[in-house]
């Protein structure tokens, strides 16, 4: 999208009512799709959402000589990995520029080809997230790296070797990098501190029945033993907790209701103990999730993020929009991005009162304490929003910023929705079938 068709045009002030649906995780399938590349057969990916990470990963698999088509039901993907090649490195810049999932391409590529090529990496703005953990990884490996005006340029000399790994921070890339490169690595890896998000556990599934041996321990130490070669898989990808969770905080802070079709329990228990405390309403079936603003006042609340089994960093940005309707002072102490609460100054333009600082208002353990970084947040309400021009900082704050525009008084004008595409598979429908008012500007009420 450019010019207007980059803009949404929000009328806040109704309440979010219907029924959508959540596909597979974000934060899994572009990564499922990368372990096709490690198979000698075909492998079948089923509940792929529509979203740009997704073409990203499309887009470079096909580069690299992967067959990428529909299957025969909706949602369904067939990757072939039989005739790998190695790609333009100008394509490769062209495909990933919007995106860190091509750096998880080393691992397969270094074990089907012997080298890989990595252009300079996008993704969202939220804080420092440095590349030099997957190259420190891959160093361990056996790769040698060498730095190019357009890159980083990767071979294997030899077959990758096993490795005892310990990560400073269980980083969920560190970890997927990991896990990617040691299946096909020769011995024994063992990975200590590793991240065990649910969508983790999903890739380990994936790697599972494409012949990997992977035993996780409760202790956050994952051992990988080596195979000679691995086969193709047939999967369906897990539903995504954190687009569920930003629907959630929409119904919360809008007054409204929402049955989230896809929404799963299990992986969202953190999140669901504190919309309860929140005052948040929800029911659960086989298929999804309710959630719902029984009415009354919202309850003021201290939350601290965290890496999984903790309150997700990509729940806080959606969560904080409600918070500004709840009655008295909330803390938030942000442990993962030291940049993720800078969406909070649009906010402020259209009537919340929400300060920062620097200081650790919280009692966990944090990366940030010391460091001068604006981490922590006291949100002040309620506070009545207004209608305003927003520009998107990144993918959950645009969505935050979405949901502020429906709950505030009045018109905004949101600019750049584009980035919301990267995780919200057809938000802009599933926002006319919850009877929001929002238009592109030019064209008639959406």
């Amino acid at each position: 999208m450019t010019g207007t068709d980059d803009v949404l045009l929000v009328h806040g002030g109704t309440p979010l009512e219907g029924e959508i649906r959540v596909r597979g995780a974000k934060n899994l399938v572009p990564k499922a799709m990368v372990a096709a590349l490690l198979g000698s057969e075909p492998s079948r990916l089923r509940n792929v959402p529509d979203i740009r990470d997704v073409r990203v990963v499309r887009g470079l698999l096909q580069l690299h000589g992967v067959t990428v088509r529909p299957g025969e039901e909706p949602g369904e993907l067939i990757m072939d990995p039989t005739h790998v090649e190695s790609a333009n490195v100008a394509d490769i810049d062209a495909h990933a520029g919007s995106s860190r999932i091509p750096i998880l391409f080393c691992g397969p590529l270094l074990h089907r080809l012997g080298h890989a090529f990595i252009p300079g990496l996008g993704g969202c703005d939220i804080g420092g997230r440095p590349i030099d953990f997957h190259f420190d990884v891959l160093r361990k490996f056996g790769a040698t790296i060498e730095k190019r005006a357009d890159g980083q340029y990767l071979e294997a000399p030899q077959r990758l070797r096993g490795t005892k790994i310990r990560l400073p921070y269980p980083s969920v890339g560190a970890t997927e990098q990991v896990l990617l490169t040691a299946v096909l690595a020769e011995g024994v890896t063992e990975l200590s501190n590793a991240a065990v998000e649910p969508e983790i556990e999903d890739l380990i599934c994936v790697l599972q029945k494409m012949g990997a041996i992977i035993a996780m321990d409760t202790d956050r130490t994952i051992r990988i033993t080596g195979v000679d070669k691995l086969g193709g898989y047939n999967h369906h990808a897990l539903s995504d907790r954190l687009e569920a969770a930003s629907w959630a905080s929409a119904a919360l802070a809008t007054e409204g209701d929402i049955y989230v079709r896809g929404a799963q329990q299990r992986s969202m228990m953190t999140f669901l103990n504190t919309y309860r405390k929140v005052g948040g309403a929800f029911e659960i079936d086989d298929e999804g999730i309710r959630f719902w603003h029984p009415g009354g006042s919202l309850n003021a609340i201290a939350l601290e993020t965290d890496v999984h089994p903790g309150f997700q960093t990509d729940w806080q940005q959606p969560l904080v929009v409600a918070l500004t309707q709840a009655s008295g002072l909330s803390i938030v102490h942000e442990t993962v991005y030291e940049s993720r609460l800078g969406f909070t100054s649009a906010l402020n333009q259209m009537g919340a009162h929400i300060q920062l600082y620097r200081e650790c208002l919280g009692g966990s353990d944090c990366r940030f304490g010391q460091r001068n970084f604006l981490h922590s947040a006291v949100v002040s309400g309620p506070t009545r929003l207004q209608g305003a021009d927003l520009v998107i900082p990144d993918l959950r704050g645009g969505f935050s910023y979405l949901i502020a525009a429906l709950a505030a008084q009045g018109t905004s004008r949101v600019h750049g929705i584009d980035l919301i595409n990267r995780g919200y598979e057809n938000f802009m429908e599933k926002l006319v079938e919850l009877g929001a008012k929002v238009e592109l500007p030019g064209s008639a009420l959406v």
